[in-house]
Formats: structure tokens, sequence, C-alpha cells
């Protein structure tokens, strides 16, 4: 009974998640970036920040289940654009499967997550893709004076956190797989368009993303050149 009352209440999640209209998700995942960082302390090194190629925000991933975990969510990804110092559309994405681990009962989780580098921009382009199988993933290291200068970081195409009920930490989302959102796409866009659509082809980002595409601009100014890691 228990597990079908898990189950229930995930499916009701979800339901929720899909309700939001793609300008509202858009508005809570800049709240959701502009609170992390404005803890410098438990923040996303901003070294990382300024190395990364394009940013994932979730700002609701629902987690639930009874032995085994389930995981669900609705966000955005946007690339830095072709000169490298702002930040392009945003595309709007699915996050689904995977598992933090056994768990009980139902969560809502925020998500951040950097592609630091071509190949991981790669993967985005595509119409689904695995976290840890087709791109490799590491949980992210926190405080934004942290030193990001360790083998895990740099060799990890992506890297993640996570923020539940107040505590935010690095997160390695493996086994979760990533897809376009062509729904919400179509919301912003005012047609069907893919995650590879919008992030290669320059679009004008919509009204409703001025905000996000601010507040990365604010927090990841490249300081130069060097910063850029689009080869390994």
């Amino acid at each position: 009974m228990k597990s079908v009352v898990l189950l229930a209440g995930l499916c009701a999640s979800a339901a929720s998640l899909m309700a939001a209209t793609a300008q509202e998700r858009l508005k809570d995942a800049t709240e959701v970036f502009q609170s992390v960082m404005n803890t410098p302390d438990k923040g996303i090194p901003q070294e990382l920040l300024e190395k990364a190629q394009c940013v994932v925000i979730v700002p609701s991933l629902k987690k639930g289940g009874f032995v085994v975990g389930a995981e669900y969510g609705k966000g955005f990804v946007t690339c830095r654009n072709t000169s490298g110092a702002g930040w392009g559309a945003p595309a709007a994405i699915k996050i689904e499967g995977g598992s933090f681990g056994f768990q009980i009962g139902a969560e809502g989780v925020e998500v951040i997550m950097l592609v630091m580098n071509k190949r991981g921009m790669d993967q985005l382009s595509k119409s689904k893709f695995t976290l840890g199988a087709d791109a490799s993933i590491a949980a992210g290291p926190v405080g934004r004076a942290s030193s990001a200068q360790t083998d895990a970081y740099m060799a990890a195409e992506i890297l993640s956190w996570s923020r539940s009920k107040g505590l935010f930490g690095g997160v390695a989302l493996k086994g979760a797989t990533l897809r376009s959102d062509e729904d919400a796409n179509r919301e912003l866009y005012g047609k069907k368009l893919s995650t590879r659509d919008i992030l290669t082809a320059h679009m004008e980002p919509p009204a409703a993303a001025s905000g996000l595409i601010a507040a990365l601009d604010r927090y990841s100014v490249r300081k130069g050149a060097d910063a850029d890691r689009t080869t390994k």
C-alpha cells in the first residue's frame, strides 16, 4: 500500500511540474541560481563558472519512491554565445530516471549543472543522453573561493550540485537522462524546437529569459581567453 501511495505522490508531483508554464519555470530557475550565488561561502566556485560552456538549471526535481528512487524534473540549458562572453537563448529540457540512492517519500530538489567542455556540449545536442554514461559527471565543489584545480573536477565533462531544504552541495546524478522539452520550447519560441535547434541557431532569447541571462552574465564574467575550455 505504501508503494502505491508514494507512486501516486510522484505522479502528482510530475503533473504539477507539467502544469507550470515555461515562463514560470524560467523565473524559478533565475531565482534558484541567484539564491545559490548570493551565499558566497556555499555557492559555486567562481573559477568554474568562468570556465563553464553551458549551465543547466532544474528548479524542481521531484524525487521519490519506496525502496527504489526516481526523479523527474523540467528546467533549462543555456550556453555561451559565439563570442564566449555572454549567454545565449535557453532551451527547455527534461531530466528523468536515475536515483540519489535508497529513499522513502518525495521531496523537491533544485539542481544546477555546469557543462565544462565541448564534448559535454555535444551531448546536449542529442535528443537524449545519459549522465555518467554518455557524458562524465562529478559532484561539484562548494564555495565561491574553493579551488577547482583537482583531477576530478578538471576531467569531468559535467559538474553538478543540488539544494534541498536549504542544504547545498555537490551531487553526481549518474544514470539520469536529459532530453529536449519541445512543448516548453514551443511556449517560449512559438514553434516546435529541439535543444539542438536552439543552441546551434543563435536564436534571440525570449523576453522571459532576460532575468536568467542577466544573472548568468553577472556571476560568470570571463577574465580572459585562457578561461575557455572548449577542448580537453
